[in-house]
Formats: C-alpha cells, structure tokens, sequence
C-alpha cells in the first residue's frame, strides 16, 4: 500500500495558533522581526530592518541574506519544518527563530502574506504569495539588491494592529534592544543596548540610570541594583530589589530577552522560589524558548542559569552584612522570609539570620546571637499562642524563651545546633516549667492537704491534675501547663471525638499503648486570690472557684476549649453566682 502524505488544514493551523500557541495576535511583529534579524545576523554584515505602515498595510524590510526560489519553497512552504533551516544554517544557536512556524502568525492579521526576497549569493527577485485558505504561488519579482520585504493588508477587524501608533509601540516593546537599525516611519525604535551595559564616567551615573530603567518598567525606585552575569548561558542584566515587603508565594515576573530580542515582560521561574524579593531584566544568549516564544524551555541549562542568578543574589546579601549593615537591616525588615527560606539550606545565610536579624523574646527583641549569650540555656517555642502565654512566667523564673512560631523558625533554630556543636538552644516542654517553681513550706503544703483534694475532684473528669506552686509573676492566679506528649493524646482525642467510626477505631488503636503526663493546674500561692481560695473551708465554694481558675487559665493560655471545658466554665460561673447571693450563713 502506498504512503499518502498529511494533508493540512492551515486555516486550522491558524485557528490552533492564535488560541491555544500565541497568547496575543501582537506576536506576529515580533515573529516578522525575528525573521528579519535572522536574515541580517546570517549576511554577517550589520544591517537594518525599516517598517512602513500606511492605509492598513504593513511593510518590512530588512537588507539580510534574502532567500533563492528554492529556499522560499523549502522555508515559506513547509510548515514546522526546521531540519532543512539546519542544513541552510537559520537554526544554529545564534539565531532567533527555531520552529518553522513564525510566519504563520502574521496570519493572525492578515488573510495574505506577500515576501518579495532576494539571495545575497546570487539569483533574481522571487516573490511568494501565501494566503490564509492554505494555498501559495510563486513568480518572479524585481528586486534590486539582496533582502526581503513582508507585506501585511490588514483583514476586518485587525486594522488597528497594522495602525502606526500600535506597531510603533510594538516594536519598541520587542526589539528596542536589537543591535540592528531599526525604524518605524523613518523613526528610530532600537536603542543603544541594554542599559546595563551602557558606559558611564561614575557609578552614581550608573545607579541613576538603572533606577530610571527600573521606574519605567516596573513602576518602583529599587532598593537596591544587582548585576547578573551567568556566562554559560551568555546572560547578563540587573535584578531590582523591591523596595516593599511582598508574599513569598507572589510568582515573580521578570523580562527576559534573548539574542537583544524580547521574549515576554514576564517570564517566571527565572530566580529560586526563595528570591521572590527581586525583579529582573535580563538577555541570554543560550537559554531555549518554547514553541510560542513567550516563555523559557525548562531545561538542565535553564536551571543551572536558575543556581547561578541565585547565588549571585545570595553573595550580594553576604557582601551587605560585610559592608553596610544598616542596609542589610533595611532588606531584613523588608524580606526577611526569603532570606529565612535561603537559610534553610545556606550556611552563611543561616548566620545572617542569626546575627543580624530580629526575634521576639521573652526579653525583648534581639537577635539570636545575642540570645545566646544572654541566655546560654534558653529554650524556643514552635509556636506564637504558646509563646505568648508562657514568655512572661518563664522570663520572671530567668528562662530565655525565644518565640520560634513563625514560618521557617523551628529548622532555623534546629539548625544553628547543627552549624555549632556547642549551642543548646533547645525546645521548651511548658511542663520543665514548673522545676523552676518555688515549693511551698512543708508546714503550709500538709495545711493545703484537704483542699487540693477538694481541688483534684473538681477538675479530675477534665484530665488535669492540680498542684500550688510559689512564682511569679504574682499577679497570675493560675497556670494550665501540659506536656508535647500530653498535647498530643488532646490533640487525638479530639479528632477520634469527631472522626467516623473507622477513623476513630484507628485513631484509638494509635492511641492505646501511650501513657502521657496529665496536664496540670499550677496555683499560684503568691497571688492573694488564690491564697483566699485555697483557704475556703468545707462549706466554701471550693468546686466552682477551683473550676473558675481553671477556665481561666485555659483562656489567658488561649488553649482551645473542649466541649467539657466550656461546660465546666459555664458552671461554675453560676455556681459562684449562687454561692455569692445565697451564702451558707443565708441559708441558716
């Protein structure tokens, strides 16, 4: 049997371009300059592309390397086709255009496609006319030296894109940094290159002219300017340091040009996650793009450029902390999770951290260094609520207590151990807490005896186990502490009370062979409240005002409360109020 050949529909081809390859039909000037600049790059020799617009239609002309018939054929006709543009030498790396395609989306815009072409090595003038129904012709054409020029008619609807206020504006947008001439209407649109690499007498010069560059396309006076140099891929360019905090899951969007021609205005995946505080402007000669040039090919080359543009913002940081700690203070108070995020992986970014930046404490704000040396024993929370509840307590027994509840803290804090051996800064269990308790006198403790029973059998269906201690602060009647381990059987008595039932058949099974700590009810003996509480007699409310304590307690602790500790709130809350307007001596 035969082979029969595809036969393609190219007003399908077109449709699947402009609505699911090219994010706008504007690309098609930037995919007509790609060609042109490929032609010029091939002659060798410099060169110039010149755009006319008019009464709807779009002309341009470059002087490159031209096209003979039979190249027009190989190269205009066949859709997708790049291993012949290899053989003609348009695909090596240091030209634009890789797919075979671009031409098509000039079609986005126009329903014919005139190319008047002629080779530099030699031929007469072809033109070749293509047309969107998916027919094409060639024939003769004068030309007078080599070059091509594209013609545009704009078809109903799309006239606006051929106007001159839109095509001068998109080729300032696409190609103001080619180092070709161009022009739109005998305009200038190319610039003098990458601002970067301008010359300038000083560096000031130099920083105002970045920043200018920054103001212009991102709309924010940088914090700081950061040149990019990644050699293997021929990249260089500046990243910008927003001056404002900003959400580490914010995707950064950077502008990324290729061989001076503009590939999008917002390009992710260009720096590491952690490097969310900076925009980029950069040129590659080597990265990919994909098929819709408007985007980067993820490959071994893209993330190693990735690596380097990270380390290179990582050195910056370094040399901050080195040479203007008042600047590096600014970035902190500003970025400081993406350099937290960089710590959980980099050493010196770890000691940045830990020298330089600000943490809450039961002393005050400090740094971690700092903490240690005023605290060489200090211990850390994993999280804020418990911090705050416990800071003051254990700050009055003289306990460090570092607040580690925000995000990255605890591995940052698990790290500096591994960084240095003889740190011990180490995680609080709120139970240690009351080892740094003062006893009370053993004439007092047997005299409390018959309370703390009363106490216990108030609170012994909620699980906690009541104790009086002697600390401070004195104005704090009672503490609820409990241990991680005792946390935990709450935590997952909790979820099997609201699982189905073979979740909460697992989650026994999970917690059956665990013996934790009780929570317990620390009572204040230095607080004359419950100094008068623990002196109640037996007609006393003790139940209620024990049970008053401990609901106090869970709220100033912010604890959660479950449905028996509401209960028991509400209860004794009434049952003082009785005891109050019915007293014993009332009821004589």
């Amino acid at each position: 049997m035969a082979e029969q050949a595809f036969q393609v529909d190219l007003r399908g081809v077109v449709d699947l371009l402009s609505r699911h390859l090219y994010a706008s039909p504007r690309v098609y000037l930037r995919e007509l300059l790609q060609n042109a600049v490929d032609a010029i790059t091939a002659r060798g020799d410099g060169g110039r592309v010149a755009i006319e617009t008019g009464g709807g239609v779009l002309r341009v002309h470059d002087d490159g390397i031209g096209l003979t018939e039979d190249e027009v054929h190989t190269l205009l006709a066949t859709i997708g086709r790049s291993s012949k543009r290899d053989e003609l030498g348009f695909a090596r790396h240091d030209f634009l255009g890789q797919f075979g395609i671009g031409l098509l989306s000039a079609f986005l815009v126009a329903d014919e496609i005139e190319v008047v072409t002629r080779s530099a090595r030699g031929g007469a003038g072809v033109r070749w006319t293509g047309l969107s129904g998916g027919s094409y012709r060639v024939e003769p054409a004068e030309r007078d030296e080599p070059g091509t020029t594209v013609t545009l008619r704009a078809r109903p609807g799309s006239a606006e894109l051929l106007s001159p206020p839109v095509v001068a504006g998109l080729a300032r947008t696409y190609g103001s940094l080619l180092p070709v001439e161009l022009t739109v209407d005998g305009v200038p649109v190319a610039g003098d290159g990458p601002v970067w690499r301008a010359a300038h007498r000083d560096p000031a010069g130099r920083r105002r002219a970045l920043e200018e560059y920054c103001e212009e396309l991102f709309g924010f006076t940088p914090f700081d300017v950061v040149d990019l140099d990644v050699p293997e891929a021929g990249l260089t360019g500046v990243a910008f340091v927003l001056p404002h905090p900003v959400a580490p899951s914010a995707r950064a969007a950077h502008r990324v040009y290729l061989k001076r021609m503009l590939l999008a205005e917002n390009v992710e995946g260009l720096l590491p996650d952690w490097a969310f505080f900076a925009r980029c402007v950069v040129d590659a000669g080597e990265l990919r793009p994909t098929a819709s040039r408007e985007a980067l090919y993820e490959d071994e080359l893209l993330e190693s450029v990735r690596d380097g543009l990270g380390e290179i913002l990582r050195q910056w940081l370094v040399k901050l902390a080195e040479t203007d700690p008042a600047a590096l203070d600014g970035f902190l108070g500003l970025h400081q999770l993406g350099v937290k995020a960089m710590a959980l992986h980099d050493d010196d970014m770890l000691r940045i951290v830990d020298r330089w930046l600000d943490y809450e404490t039961s002393a005050g704000p400090m740094t971690l260094a700092e903490f240690r040396r005023r605290h060489p024993d200090g211990r850390f929370t994993t999280s804020v609520d418990e911090f705050r509840r416990l800071s003051a307590v254990a700050g009055a027994q003289g306990v460090g207590l570092v607040n580690g509840g925000y995000v990255h803290d605890p591995e940052i804090i698990e790290r500096l151990r591994g960084l240095d051996p003889d740190i011990r800064l180490g995680r609080l269990d709120a139970a240690e807490l009351t080892t740094t308790f003062g006893t009370l006198d053993p004439a007092v403790e047997l005299a409390l005896r018959p309370f703390l029973a009363a106490a216990q059998r108030a609170v012994e269906r909620l699980g906690c186990e009541v104790v009086v201690r002697d600390f401070d602060p004195a104005s704090l009647p009672a503490l609820y502490l409990t241990s991680r381990d005792a946390q935990f059987q709450d935590e997952l008595a909790r979820a099997r009370d609201e699982a189905d039932e073979l979740w909460a058949d697992v989650l026994g099974a999970v917690g059956a062979h665990s013996v934790a700590d009780r929570a317990q009810l620390v009572l204040n003996h230095r607080n004359p409240l419950t100094r008068r509480i623990t002196a109640l007699g037996a007609d006393g409310p003790v139940e209620p005002a024990v049970q008053a304590l401990y609901g106090q307690a869970l709220l100033l602790g912010h604890h959660p409360l479950r449905p028996a500790d509401t209960a028991v709130l509400n209860r004794s809350f009434i049952g003082l109020l009785e005891w109050a307007v019915h007293p014993p001596e009332a009821r004589e």
